[in-house]
């Protein structure tokens, strides 16, 4: 009866701290515990306090209740003994002075009352130094508790103290108390969880997030009730821990603490959500501030003239100087920024889905400038990676992959890029996915936005990559064999330095190729005209020329291109001029190279062949396959004029009777933002081709 009547008043204040859990939002409760709040203008750095706390958690729960903290000690890493000592002197006393207002819950107090009292005594001080202090002061007495109980078999002084507390008789029953252990475990860890989130906002950078930001105002205005919740929950594991040291097991086996634990526990648990959600908001924020401000920064570098280039690349790639951000393809090493300094760079602009064909071309026009000191220049891979997947192993085994092909200079990791360095280039350098070369001069000025183009078409001949440059090797070109041909096949042109004719072919009807290359053969040699014929296949059709390439080898039907590179960069050598012309301002109507460069990829947009001749002058033909099928099967009707004309010159001639108005051409240029045509007309009538859009998800 006389125990019963001990635990009586324990029972009849948890019903009043109930009532108080169901009443604890209610302005008159948040009223109470602002009245308490008065600090001053001396900010406690509670870091230092928080990570000792922890280190005394995490070592004083035994192997009984599991670990409350994961993971090794930092503390000795992080502060010294000296640190310590002096950040918790001035603090010591009011410490002790929590504890002891934590201890009068168990002597008969009312836990609301104990809390307002401890609110009280810290009224000085801010919202997250009131919570960790009042943890500090838990810890000493958690911490003595578990102190005691893993030494008291091993040392003596500790066995007498243990024996004083009734320790071993609680250790001996500890299974019977396990849901009181459980319960005091989960509770800590929601109040550690909650601290360390007020602390967290304590900490945000004050220049880039203000009190009146929405989602830091709703997270202050919450501070006084999570405070006041932290306290309780601790003035009720305190009363746990002196329960065991006071009273015998069995007058504590009853559930009311573990539901008043579980209680806590849950309404502590929803407060750290609501925390945390509003913190991550104001991350959320302070990254957007943070990145419009690097942003502002890079666009401002940018449009700077500087003394070298380094200013800008730094902005651009990294400006740590305790790391080394670039690996070197050649020498497999990773190397500091400073090895770009005063030279010419190519920024290699793509995501992972770079073709190996743009590596292996751009291979050959790399290692052919650094054997030419006056053409020199570096190379450096950025990779731009969607954030979401840049963390799965396999883009990153792609990564590496594609790091270790490339020769030349690399981001060492993906992950150091910026968000506002990839909004920078996708606004002011229009990448969107097709890979694109920035060239930077050394002084870290734009030479171009894409020296891709240029580089495709003349090579290292467009050197050093300046607009002016680009217009000046222009203005040197006319449509021939050399500007389609040049840099892909020597053959070829060899052919044309020894006067032969030259038919350019290309598209996958394989009926088609069969009967034109036969047939025009036969006209060939009752022409007596040395003709030569290349097969140049189709773009983005990898696989179906690739079987094509293989009919015509085993027929011997004409020359062709065994390495589908060469065709690849056919391809997109054509549309480099294209895009190149386009800069200019330059369309079908008034440029003669850029007609014929429009007519070969409308061409190539048809499911059927097409074909071009040149002639030993320099004449040219061209038509699509059926057309230029017919001409060579009515050979008969113009072949009076091939003695007389030429060749080619009569072909043209005889094609243009061909000729009808009811035609279809299709033109499919590949997406490249900011520099898509609005308008195109058909390089055969002249009048606007109407626009429809074409996804495809890859090539083969």
């Amino acid at each position: 009866m006389a125990a019963f009547g001990r635990l009586a008043p324990k029972m009849h204040q948890t019903k009043t701290d109930r009532r108080m859990l169901y009443a604890s939002d209610d302005n008159a409760m948040t009223k109470q515990i602002l009245a308490t709040h008065s600090p001053d203008s001396h900010k406690v750095d509670v870091k230092p306090i928080l990570l000792i706390v922890e280190e005394v958690i995490r070592h004083a729960t035994p192997d009984i209740i599991g670990k409350v903290i994961d993971g090794n000690g930092q503390l000795d890493d992080q502060l010294s003994l000296a640190e310590m000592d002096g950040m918790l002197e001035p603090l010591a006393h009011v410490v002790q002075k929590v504890g002891a207002e934590l201890a009068c819950k168990f002597l008969g107090g009312d836990a609301h009352a104990t809390t307002m009292a401890i609110l009280n005594l810290l009224s000085n001080y801010s919202w997250d130094a009131k919570v960790v202090i009042t943890l500090a002061a838990f810890a000493v007495t958690y911490g003595q508790y578990w102190l005691l109980a893993q030494l008291y078999t091993t040392n003596m002084l500790a066995k007498a103290l243990a024996l004083l507390k009734q320790l071993p008789d609680v250790i001996e029953h500890s299974n019977s108390l396990k849901p009181h252990f459980d319960a005091l475990s989960k509770l800590i860890a929601a109040i550690l969880n909650v601290t360390k989130c007020i602390v967290k906002f304590t900490e945000l950078p004050s220049h880039y997030i203000s009190s009146d930001t929405p989602a830091m105002s709703v997270a202050l205005a919450n501070f006084p009730t999570a405070a006041y919740w932290t306290i309780k929950s601790l003035v009720a594991c305190t009363s746990l821990i002196e329960s065991l040291v006071s009273l015998s097991h069995e007058l504590i086996m009853s559930t009311t603490e573990v539901w008043e634990l579980s209680s806590l526990a849950h309404k502590v648990k929803n407060i750290h959500e609501h925390l945390q959600m509003q913190l991550e908001l104001c991350i959320q924020y302070i990254d957007e501030k943070r990145h419009e401000e690097a942003y502002q920064n890079l666009v401002r570098i940018s449009e700077t003239l500087h003394l070298d280039n380094m200013k800008f690349i730094r902005a651009l790639i990294s400006s740590r100087e305790d790391i080394h951000p670039l690996y070197d393809g050649t020498t497999k090493t990773t190397v500091h920024l400073e090895i770009l300094k005063r030279k010419h760079v190519l920024l290699l602009i793509s995501d992972l889905d770079i073709p190996h064909e743009e590596v292996m071309i751009l291979d050959n026009l790399f290692k052919e400038s650094h054997q030419r000191p006056e053409i020199r220049y570096e190379i450096v891979w950025i990779p731009i990676i969607d954030p979401a997947v840049e963390q799965h192993s396999k883009s990153k085994h792609k990564f590496e992959e594609l790091k270790q092909l490339m020769p030349w200079f690399s981001v060492y990791d993906p992950s150091i890029i910026e968000l506002s360095t990839i909004r920078f280039i996708k606004e002011k350098w229009n990448f969107r996915k097709k890979t694109i070369l920035v060239a930077l001069d050394p002084q870290g000025k734009v030479s171009s936005t894409n020296a891709l183009h240029m580089l495709w078409i003349w090579g290292n001949l467009a050197f050093p990559f300046t607009s002016e440059r680009e217009e000046a090797l222009w203005k040197t070109e006319s449509w021939r064999l050399e500007l389609l041909i040049d840099g892909i096949d020597l053959s070829i042109l060899d052919w044309a330095a020894e006067g032969r004719y030259i038919c350019i072919y290309g598209g996958e009807d394989t009926e088609w190729i069969k009967e034109f290359t036969s047939k025009t053969k036969k006209v060939a040699e009752t022409a007596n005209v040395d003709l030569q014929m290349a097969y140049v296949g189709k773009n983005n059709a990898k696989e179906r020329v690739r079987k094509i390439s293989i009919m015509i080898s085993d027929n011997k039907l004409s020359h062709y291109w065994p390495d589908s590179t060469l065709v690849w960069f056919f391809w997109t050598r054509l549309e480099s001029m294209m895009y190149s012309k386009l800069n200019y301002g330059k369309t079908v109507e008034n440029d003669p190279i850029m007609q014929e460069i429009m007519t070969l990829l409308s061409f190539d947009g048809s499911d059927k062949g097409w074909a071009i001749f040149f002639g030993r002058a320099g004449e040219t033909t061209r038509a699509k396959g059926e057309t230029v099928l017919s001409c060579i099967l009515a050979f008969d009707q113009w072949k009076e004029e091939v003695e007389e004309k030429g060749f080619v010159k009569a072909l043209d001639e005889y094609l243009q009777q061909l000729k009808t108005p009811h035609h279809c051409n299709r033109l499919i240029l590949p997406g490249l933002a900011g520099n898509i045509p609005e308008n195109v007309v058909c390089a055969e009538c002249g009048r606007a081709m109407e626009k429809y859009l074409m996804y495809r998800c890859c090539v083969e």
